[in-house]
């Protein structure tokens, strides 16, 4: 049976007591997935696979008139099928449902969404975007889906269109994924929207007086409203070689198109730092056979961020692959073909990746006076200190409700909620940003999904057996759970993102 046509036909309709508790069933329409969907009395049915990644949404969690998927908690409306929040930006598709007596139908299609109207009131007309990444992309993409009709520029200092970054360091670095598959959009997408993106374009300055971007070129842009979503950018080492053709970093769609052609002619890689992007592309490489080792400070990876018992899991997946591991160590120098660690052991290398970590573009808002402490610092509505600037992304510095602190974290579905949430408040529409922090770190074929944010923990639960890849892990201080762990647990990391939602609320 093909995978659309699983579960029963809904057009010859089902018994309403054949729906779950949970609420969700899987079931088809021809050759189409649907997802039949029971909130209370009422029944509503949209299409079955997630939008971002093709996450089986029968395998989520029911959450008011909203399904989330368990991949990745993009999150739908089973009236409409529109993709309310990041990863997910295109909608699914809604059919409607009727009722006889005991039985439930699925009849047909709905009509698409209709086109937000345009907004009323007192709205910018000049709103510019500086940054190309997920902050900026989600913001351009949000202020044309809310009906924003003013003009709307992107600058972006890349020479590429918005990227779904995490591919970069997972599947096509692997060779799995295909290049068409990493664009966020078509470059069609953004004269369609009449959304201005400059690519290869540097802001050299910001003037919050005259409310102007002056770009390298010396030119002068205007704006009403400004959204800095300038990101973050890879720390490079300060070590002999650093500078060699064979030494790379990975951030852009570039970068690792360098990597991928590096790796062609490649056979050993040294992997500086076990950080999430440094194992990630270890991960990448031994799926291409290459000879892998990871040279890094820490006496184990990702502890940090995971502590112990799942840091030493991570680095048994890698070890399990053939990467082999130079911890409490790093390389001190780079040649063509060598690479010296601190402890003056040598190791060849055709190939040097450095994954040391990133530190936030902030140079921007600097040089215009804004309130830069550790990063950006903006309100509940990402505004920062200068009226009419907001910041998303790798940059902002925000006061998390959940946690009580102010906090700046450097996810890639982070900066695309900040960013749609940054676009509603430009326009006015918008509620503060209370988002509950999350991401997924990918291994091989080991997800780990995180929620929540635990700078540190006074107590770690562990539910279920690490080893075996089946486990949730809370991380508390004081009695809280700050964050949540867990491998192959979605439902229990969607309902631990929801319960931390409500606690913020």
């Amino acid at each position: 049976m093909p995978d659309a046509e699983q579960g029963p036909d809904l057009s010859l309709g089902i018994a309403a007591s054949d729906i779950p508790a949970g609420g969700l069933l899987r079931g088809h329409v021809g050759d189409e997935g649907v997802l039949l969907a029971r909130v209370g009395s009422d029944y509503f049915a949209i299409g079955a696979s997630c939008t971002h990644y093709s996450g089986p949404l029968a395998d989520g969690v029911l959450d008011g008139h909203t399904v989330r998927c368990p991949w990745h908690h993009a999150c739908f409306s089973l009236r409409t099928g529109e993709a309310l929040r990041a990863p997910a930006f295109d909608p699914v598709a809604s059919w409607t449902v009727e009722q006889r007596g005991e039985r439930i139908f699925v009849t047909g299609k709905a009509k698409a969404l209709p086109a937000r109207k345009p907004i009323s009131g007192k709205v910018p007309s000049r709103i510019v975007i500086v940054g190309g990444g997920a902050a900026g992309f989600a913001a351009a993409e949000q202020l044309r889906r809310h009906g924003y009709e003013g003009s709307l520029v992107v600058l972006s200092d890349d020479a590429d269109a918005p990227v779904d970054r995490p591919n970069l360091s997972k599947d096509y670095l692997a060779g799995v994924a295909q290049e068409e598959w990493v664009p966020l959009r078509a470059p069609d997408w953004y004269r369609d929207n009449a959304i201005e993106l400059r690519l290869a374009t540097k802001v050299s300055k910001i003037d919050p007086r005259a409310r102007e971007v002056e770009l390298a070129d010396g030119k002068r842009m205007p704006y009403d409203r400004l959204l800095l979503a300038t990101g973050a950018e890879p720390v490079r080492l300060a070590i002999p070689g650093a500078d060699l053709s064979h030494v790379h970093v990975l951030r852009t769609l570039k970068d690792c198109r360098a990597i991928i052609a590096a790796a062609e002619r490649a056979r050993r890689v040294v992997v500086i730092g076990a950080s999430f992007i440094g194992l990630e592309t270890a991960a990448a490489l031994r799926t291409r056979k290459l000879d892998v080792h990871v040279a890094a400070p820490e006496k184990r990876p990702l502890e940090k961020v995971f502590g112990a018992e799942l840091g030493d899991f991570v680095r048994s997946l890698h070890e399990e692959k053939g990467v082999v591991f130079h911890l409490e160590n790093t390389v001190a120098a780079i040649e063509a073909n060598r690479v010296t660690l601190q402890s003056g052991q040598t190791l060849d290398a055709d190939l040097v990746v450095v994954g040391v970590g990133v530190r936030p573009r902030t140079q921007l808002a600097e040089q215009a006076g804004l309130t830069v402490e550790r990063g950006v610092v903006v309100n509940e509505y990402l505004e920062t200190s200068a009226a009419g600037i907001f910041a998303a992304g790798d940059i902002a510095r925000w006061p998390d409700r959940h946690s009580g602190e102010s906090i700046r974290v450097e996810h890639w579905v982070v900066a695309e909620r900040q960013g749609q949430a940054a676009a509603r408040a430009m326009l006015g529409i918008g509620d503060r940003y209370d988002g509950v922090p999350f991401f997924w770190s990918q291994h091989y074929d080991v997800p780990i999904n995180y929620v929540g944010h635990a700078s540190d923990w006074d107590a770690l639960d562990i539910d279920g057996d690490v080893h075996a890849r089946d486990c949730v892990v809370r991380y508390r201080k004081g009695g809280k759970i700050r964050a949540v762990a867990s491998i192959y647990r979605d439902v229990d990391s969607l309902t631990a993102e929801i319960a931390m939602e409500r606690e913020s609320a």
